[in-house]
């Protein structure tokens, strides 16, 4: 069975791999959710699979981030991206 969730940290010169590719490829394995989480843009996109497509929504700076798949989750992007 396919994770619940697969966490990608964009990699410098990689951001059309990380951005672009690999939504084809984790739909294509069934990954219900998963989070891209570019340190450069200092940004956590999620990417929850809603009647075979990916919806996106895009988070920055105090922003809390909501998951469907853990919905009593208490994170921000700036914990995310400082570790804390």
């Amino acid at each position: 069975p396919p994770p619940l969730l697969v966490v990608e940290v964009v990699s410098p010169n990689q951001e059309k791999r990380d951005y672009r590719y690999k939504r084809t490829e984790y739909a294509a394995r069934g990954i219900a959710e998963y989070w891209i989480v570019d340190p450069m843009l200092q940004q956590v996109t999620i990417l929850e699979w809603v009647e075979g497509l990916y919806e996106e929504k895009v988070y920055t700076g105090n922003d809390a981030i909501a998951s469907s798949i853990f919905e009593s989750l208490d994170l921000t992007v700036d914990r995310v991206l400082q570790g804390k």
